[in-house]
């Protein structure tokens, strides 16, 4: 039985409430948590974009949980030898209960301080190199490096965790998956993809974890929670790599007017029935993942955890 953990949503929710939110579900007995990095959130319904590394400061103090970022891009917007650092200091300051997840990014967040959008492979290739830095600045020696795309000269990391810390690899697709297997230590991946898990137990990632999780929006009325899924996340629904190469939240806005209600809701458990929340969760224990991350859309925070922790959780490790 895999394990059920959170992921806390920085596209919706301010520093303070991603804390609370962490609390309850330590207290509604998730194992673990997720947490977005993002600059920008998808839309503005969203509304936040809290800096993921001070947040992680916060829930070093908050919870007992082990935290993952999900994701973040070493690639552009912050140099990995700066991720690096992050990183251990994050590790150290949670005893060792972090892991660091990586992807390619989006143009929406990597894009402001006005660098070229790459290709998705030329990421890739950049994903790859930015982990060798980052490999090498956690063995906390001296550390230069002269690369294609990276430089880093005469630079040390002082503080780290005891044990070394892990490094997910995020990928949609089955060139990405390839690449998580070579060079990550689990993969992160949000569909319930059976071929892509296969994918990357292929390549290599047999004894590798792989993780992902749905998003579900809890509410004892349907049709609202229909409504605010459709709201905060019907981005989620745009198509092939729209997501990779829009570069604002009024963009996003723009394509998801072609996305309806009923495409959303199709993909996204509303409501207050416990089995279709178990059904989204058990999609991810079918395909073969380790660790199964949900995320609520919307206020409702508390509900949320209540249902879970008394109509979910229980069933699903039963």
């Amino acid at each position: 039985m895999p394990d059920f953990g959170y992921f806390l949503s920085s596209e919706e929710h301010g520093p303070a409430e991603l804390v609370e939110q962490a609390r309850m579900a330590e207290q509604a007995g998730f194992d673990s948590l997720w947490i977005s990095d993002h600059y920008h959130p998808w839309n503005d319904n969203q509304g936040q974009s809290p800096f993921v590394w001070t947040v992680i400061g916060a829930l070093s103090q908050a919870v007992s949980l082990p935290v993952e970022t999900a994701v973040t891009c070493p690639v552009l917007r912050t140099h990995p030898a700066v991720i690096a650092q992050a990183a251990a200091t994050s590790a150290a300051a949670l005893g060792g209960r972090f892991r660091l997840g990586v992807g390619t990014g989006e143009a929406l967040n990597e894009h402001i301080l006005g660098t070229h959008w790459p290709e998705a492979s030329v990421r890739l290739e950049m994903l790859e190199e930015a982990l060798q830095v980052i490999r090498k600045l956690f063995t906390g020696e001296r550390t230069s490096h002269y690369g294609k795309h990276y430089t880093v000269e005469n630079a040390r990391l002082y503080t780290l965790p005891d044990e070394p810390i892990p490094i997910d690899v995020s990928a949609f697709g089955p060139q990405a998956a390839e690449v998580a297997a070579r060079i990550g230590d689990g993969l992160i991946t949000t569909m319930p993809d059976t071929t892509l898990v296969e994918r990357f137990r292929r390549a290599g990632g047999t004894t590798k974890p792989v993780y992902g999780g749905p998003k579900v929006c809890w509410g004892t009325d349907r049709q609202e929670a229909r409504r605010t899924a459709h709201r905060l996340w019907a981005n989620e629904q745009l198509p092939g790599e729209l997501a990779q190469i829009l570069p604002t939240p009024s963009h996003f806005e723009q394509a998801s007017e072609l996305v309806t209600e009923d495409q959303v809701a199709s993909s996204v458990p509303c409501g207050d029935d416990p089995d279709a929340h178990l059904e989204a969760l058990t999609a991810f224990v079918d395909a073969g993942f380790d660790t199964v991350y949900v995320s609520q859309i919307g206020k409702d925070q508390q509900g949320f955890f209540d249902f879970y922790r008394t109509k979910i959780l229980p069933q699903l490790r039963a």
